[in-house]
């Protein structure tokens, strides 16, 4: 049976404005930066529900029944306040359930999370991405700075493999470079499987009756390197972690 798993984030809109002489104009544009993730777990035999940033305030599950369907819960570059501030609540005053409690009380009832690093992750740039008010720092395997967290490393940085773990049986210790990654605080009771210098780049803990993980940098560009995402063992990280995740050994 196919593992079922719901990725939310990863996309943006974008709007250019364009200065010719004395006229001006302005462009808009939509992006998606999950594609590679979601290509290498559905080549992995999973099933992918993706939910991008725009939709998630009105169709993300918002009781623990509903998002039982789903094995893996992944947030990847979509701040807390997309979750929070549902239109019924900021413009209408509205009471609504707290979906990040959602995901809270689903990994502890046995299900499994994992956060992907980028702009809009732990505390995120300028501290916007706000994990860090709110109850997924409990339940997240890693302590977030408050403040912009980001490293931003234009000449590539390269993870090192500081142990064994299934998560990471037949993958190259010898990782592909990365852009960037957001500097995080291992918990006493989790597992840093790499790290770059003193800090943890994937970390793996445990939440009631759930497993979390922390990758501290992308599944895409750009801190996500073209290298990486070509990495040939790309997809076999992705989907050996994310079946650890659901509670396979």
């Amino acid at each position: 049976m196919s593992l079922k798993i719901l990725l939310a984030g990863e996309s943006w809109t974008s709007l250019g404005l364009h200065l010719k002489g004395f006229s001006i104009y302005t462009t808009g544009s939509y992006e998606e930066g999950g594609k590679p993730l979601i290509r290498a777990l559905e080549a992995g035999g999973m099933e992918v529900t993706y939910m991008p940033n725009h939709l998630v305030p009105e169709h993300f599950p918002t009781t623990v029944e509903a998002l039982k369907v789903y094995d893996v819960v992944i947030l990847s570059d979509i701040g807390a306040d997309t979750f929070l501030l549902h239109p019924d609540t900021l413009t209408r005053s509205l009471r609504r359930p707290n979906t990040l409690k959602v995901i809270a009380d689903y990994v502890a009832e046995g299900g499994g999370l994992l956060m992907v690093g980028g702009f809009m992750s732990f505390s995120g740039f300028g501290g916007n991405a706000c994990y860090h008010n709110t109850v997924l720092a409990d339940v997240l395997p890693v302590k977030m700075l408050g403040h912009d967290d980001r490293v931003e490393c234009p000449e590539g940085i390269n993870p090192i493999v500081t142990m064994d773990h299934p998560v990471l049986d037949g993958i190259d210790r010898h990782w592909p470079h990365f852009l960037g990654y957001q500097r995080l605080i291992a918990k006493d009771a989790s597992v840093t499987l790499l790290e770059r210098g003193a800090d943890p780049f994937l970390v793996l803990g445990q939440h009631g009756g759930g497993r979390v993980a922390a990758f501290a940098s992308d599944c895409s560009p750009h801190w996500g390197s073209p290298e990486f995402v070509n990495w040939p063992q790309y997809g076999q990280f992705w989907s050996q972690l994310t079946r650890w995740l659901s509670g396979e050994d």
